[in-house]
């Protein structure tokens, strides 16, 4: 046998192991949504059924990744939640139009495969899946030998979505008058981390040996699927807003009509105990609010004789609570006092 001929596991790409990864994944996606129609893991496609029940439906469909976390869950060797967060950061964008989750792809890049790590990574889509109420019909592995650096990878989301037209939530439903409420996070989600490392790496901090690190920095986005979308079922909301990268304001406008104002008191912000940690190494309020949700995961648009009522679909962590109000003005938003980060 010619030890010099060339083949593609030399070159850093083993199809066998990818394979193992696909079947694995179709047995347990099989296994966590019982028996359906359709189960196309490994195909060239995904079939899924749309819902009967709805008389116009529209599709809604969202992507996103989870960022440099990818680079905590490899400094903590911990893979099983940052799948919790890529669904997360999709479907949590589909529900601000209205949508309800219907299904869920995934594409993993990784310099080599390495079952233990994918397998982990999966078992956090699908949980993340089960929150959302959705299922993972299928995606992509790509083994990219040289494009990564040994042990590194990326991961990508993307989410289908349905929404029947009378519900979508739009602009124009928001009203002067309307109050703006705030949804607790739980952490910081899936954004700033490139600043959260880069204040690890220079103040020199020992992740392993910080259990308060350790914890906060692994863990999953809330998931506000169930909960919003009851309210849209209630009719309950006017509007609503995923808080992600660009904080409250770069969000929050993105829903407001033009000569309306979403006016916030900062004050009223109920704060965590790891942007208190983040707030205490030399960042300025602006960089804060602009980076990091500061303890508001999602905000609501709600009538004033609908507050009362929203309050007994979150559980007791997560109740919503009023930060503001929308008012005539020429800017979309106005961001009022300092938040009490201590």
């Amino acid at each position: 046998m010619n030890k010099n001929l060339f083949t593609y596991k030399k070159s850093g790409v083993d199809i066998k192991a990818a394979d193992k990864f696909v079947s694995f994944i179709s047995k347990i996606s099989t296994k966590k949504r019982g028996k359906k129609k359709f189960n196309n893991i490994g195909s060239f496609g995904s079939i899924s059924d749309i819902p009967k029940n709805i008389k116009n439906p529209k599709i809604v469909a969202c992507t996103d990744g989870v960022g440099t976390k990818i680079e905590i869950a490899n400094m903590m060797q911990k893979y099983d939640t940052i799948g919790i967060d890529l669904v997360a950061m999709s479907v949590n964008d589909l529900i601000v139009q209205g949508a309800k989750p219907l299904l869920f792809l995934d594409y993993i890049s990784i310099n080599k495969i390495d079952l233990p790590k994918l397998k982990s990574i999966v078992k956090g889509i699908l949980k993340g899946c089960k929150f959302a109420s959705c299922d993972l019909v299928g995606g992509e592995t790509a083994e990219m030998p040289d494009t990564y650096e040994r042990g590194k990878f990326d991961i990508a989301g993307f989410a289908v979505g349905i929404v029947d037209q009378k519900k979508i939530l739009k602009k124009e439903k928001i009203k002067n008058g309307d109050f703006i409420l705030a949804i607790p996070s739980n952490g910081l989600h899936s954004n700033g981390y490139s600043l959260v490392r880069n204040i690890i790496k220079k103040k020199k901090v020992k992740l392993v040996k910080n259990s308060f690190l350790k914890k906060e920095l692994i863990k999953p986005t809330k998931i506000y699927v169930n909960e919003i979308l009851k309210l849209i079922d209630k009719n309950l909301i006017q509007g609503c807003a995923n808080i992600t990268g660009g904080g409250l304001e770069d969000n929050i406008k993105r829903i407001i009509p033009n000569k309306l104002c979403a006016e916030i008191d900062l004050r009223k912000i109920i704060t965590l105990k790891i942007f208190k940690w983040l707030k205490k190494n030399d960042i300025k309020d602006k960089e804060m609010l602009k980076t990091f949700n500061c303890g508001i995961g999602f905000c609501l648009i709600v009538k004033p004789k609908n507050i009362k009522k929203i309050d007994k679909f979150f559980s007791k962590n997560y109740k919503p609570y009023i930060i503001g109000k929308i008012s005539h003005g020429s800017k979309k938003i106005k961001l009022n006092g300092k938040i009490n980060w201590f």
